[in-house]
């Protein structure tokens, strides 16, 4: 009885499991999900389909963070092709000063927030470093990802090439 109790437990963890590990081998995007300053939840598929997709996981007291998302804001309609979504692990109150700093509202592509303490994209991606980006094409296939070191013109370039 307790062996049957103990697989009728075990076997759906180990079927979620192996369903995100085939989707990592495939190069998926994962199934992430944030919340907005405004605390609407987000999740991977509510972002528009048929545009690729810019992920950057980041630190609002991180300084290489604050270096690629001050160049990214001198040059967003180089990213308007696609869904950009800006996701940090600190909480809404970082999020807020943030978004103080940095006009994410202004552009309806871009979609800014906090995963909280969940640090689902931070394991999934096994980061140690942030920034880290991920560029995604519109089947939600990665194309390339980046870490610490983000080259916007690459990525912008690269961008062209998905339509």
């Amino acid at each position: 009885m307790k062996k049957k109790f103990i697989i009728q437990m075990l076997l759906p963890a180990l079927m979620l499991l192996t369903a995100s590990v085939l989707q990592a081998q495939k190069g998926k995007m994962p199934a992430f999900k944030f919340t907005q300053s405004n605390n609407k939840v987000i999740k991977a598929e509510d972002l528009p389909k048929n545009k690729p997709i810019l992920l950057i996981y980041f630190s609002p007291e991180c300084d290489h963070c604050e270096t690629v998302m001050k160049e990214f804001f001198k040059q967003p309609a180089k990213f308007a092709s696609a869904s950009v979504a800006m996701v940090t692990f600190l909480p809404m109150p970082k999020l807020l000063d943030f978004e103080k700093k940095f006009p994410t509202k202004k552009y309806a592509n871009v979609y800014s927030g906090s995963e909280g303490g969940t640090f689902f994209i931070k394991d999934y991606y096994k980061l140690d470093e942030i920034p880290f980006v991920a560029l995604y094409d519109k089947n939600r296939n990665l194309v390339k990802s980046y870490l610490r070191n983000v080259p916007l013109d690459e990525i912008s370039a690269k961008l062209k090439t998905l339509k």
